[in-house]
């Protein structure tokens, strides 16, 4: 794992007791929560391998539920995160599933409210980071340090070219971009990570581009 500063070695500022299992399990369900658009009012959480065994005593039940709930890593909340979810209503269900899986901290949510769900997967790299592996059943690779966009569009001519001319008028620089698509001509997953937080302005102009069913963003 390739370090860039002292503060990947320590770890993120954060409620313990575990850089990976508390403050990557919290910035998983933050990513989950941003995703979706809102608080969910209920969360199926499968949690494999390391994460299964340890998700108690090392607190990633609280710390993915802090995360849905909109904390941050150090959030002073954050171990009283189940009884806040309770008091708000909102049903988590953790489930220690068997599978084996491409990394020992890996979780996959799948939160909801009457209307509408989201299915995600995330694992723990170590020191807070996380990286997100599968939306709705989209493989990417998104890293939730950095600023990005999440964009469901239809797979054809022009759709691309739509948003990086948006993108490029507004001087928004792209550090990381990938598309994923499930077959030819249905729909298919934009992954844009950029330099800055992209204002909710653009977002509006970038739904009105052409052939772009929906749009998601993290925040850093």
């Amino acid at each position: 794992m390739k370090y860039n500063s002292v503060f990947d070695i320590i770890g993120p500022v954060m409620v313990g007791p575990s850089s990976s299992h508390t403050a990557g399990a919290a910035r998983i369900g933050l990513a989950a929560r941003n995703l979706f658009g809102e608080e969910p009012k209920w969360a199926k959480i499968h949690l494999y391998e390391s994460f299964a065994k340890t998700y108690r005593g090392h607190g990633t039940d609280f710390a993915l539920a802090g995360g849905l709930l909109g904390f941050a890593t150090d959030d002073p909340r954050m171990s009283k995160a189940l009884d806040i979810a309770k008091q708000r209503g909102i049903n988590i269900e953790y489930i220690e599933d068997s599978a084996s899986s491409d990394h020992p901290n890996t979780a996959r949510l799948i939160i909801g409210n009457d209307e509408e769900s989201l299915e995600l997967v995330g694992i723990s790299i170590g020191g807070g980071k996380v990286e997100i592996t599968e939306l709705n059943g989209f493989a990417l690779r998104l890293s939730g340090n950095h600023p990005a966009i999440l964009i469901m569009h239809s797979d054809r001519f022009g759709a691309i070219a739509s948003v990086t001319r948006i993108l490029a008028k507004y001087e928004i620089n792209i550090g990381h971009m990938e598309v994923n698509r499930k077959d030819v001509g249905k729909e298919a997953l934009m992954v844009i990570e950029v330099d800055q937080n992209v204002e909710d302005f653009i977002l509006e102009e970038l739904k009105n581009a052409e052939h772009i069913i929906s749009i998601a963003k993290i925040v850093s």
